[in-house]
């Protein structure tokens, strides 16, 4: 039997956590405590709604959708922050390789240990989400420190592994000039970035906060409009060959 792994939740046929259609498995816990997270149920390591799979049970359920997957798809592991369980998903994500499925993991990259060496050179793809390039910023957004996504940003440019680079745009927070080219200057050196991906900070997740009795930190801040999104997707194409907003 394979390890057991937390999970929070799936979702099936999903089209935005990596290329094609894809299974994505929501794992169970968190480091980071974003201020704008549309999943603080994911945060604490278990909750009421966290579910206890054995390995071979969410393998299982990837084959039972593969035939929708096509090419391009396959199972992303989100959360949450995946590599918290890297050890666990290890021996998942080989059997998940023998059966031929294509295997991204959603990460802050803020975790660097041999588990997770091994677990990002097993997998296809990494969705490596840079918060802030400040540091100071990046803990005000975060509630932890950032030195480490630079260093797994090397790891993974020396393994040769595709990654997509994603960014969250919240006005007052990550939106400015300075913000955007300090993106650029520090990612745009390494080749295997497969493209730059810009994500409109939203209140989706706000009602969740209510849910848990959290205050929610950011309310009052707007979302970015299109055409600030449209100037910072400009900006970065000075740096990256590809970059996508959603």
């Amino acid at each position: 039997m394979l390890p057991v792994i937390r999970v929070h939740s799936f979702e099936s046929m999903g089209t935005f956590d990596g290329p094609g259609l894809r299974l994505v498995a929501f794992l169970q816990g968190c480091n980071f405590r974003c201020l704008y997270c549309a999943n603080p149920d994911t945060i604490a390591r278990q909750c009421e709604k966290t579910k206890f799979l054995p390995g071979d049970e969410i393998l299982r359920r990837a084959l039972s959708e593969k035939a929708f997957f096509g090419r391009r798809g396959g199972i992303t592991f989100s959360g949450g922050e995946p590599t918290l369980q890297a050890k666990a998903l290890i021996p998942l994500c080989r059997e998940l390789k023998l059966n031929g499925i294509h295997i991204c993991i959603d990460t802050n990259g803020s975790i660097m240990n041999r588990d997770t060496q091994v677990l990002f050179e097993t997998v296809d793809m990494v969705l490596l989400d840079c918060k802030q390039l400040n540091a100071d910023r990046h803990r005000i957004l975060t509630g932890r420190q950032n030195t480490v996504t630079l260093k797994t940003a090397e790891l993974l440019s020396e393994m040769k592994k595709p990654v997509r680079l994603r960014y969250v745009v919240v006005p007052g927070y990550s939106d400015s000039p300075e913000d955007i080219d300090r993106l650029g200057q520090a990612f745009s050196r390494f080749s295997n970035i497969d493209r730059v991906e810009v994500l409109p900070y939203h209140t989706y997740g706000k009602h969740k906060y209510e849910a848990l009795g959290w205050e929610y930190q950011l309310d009052g801040v707007r979302e970015p409009s299109h055409e600030e999104i449209d100037q910072i997707v400009d900006r970065l194409e000075a740096y990256f060959p590809c970059v996508w907003a959603q």
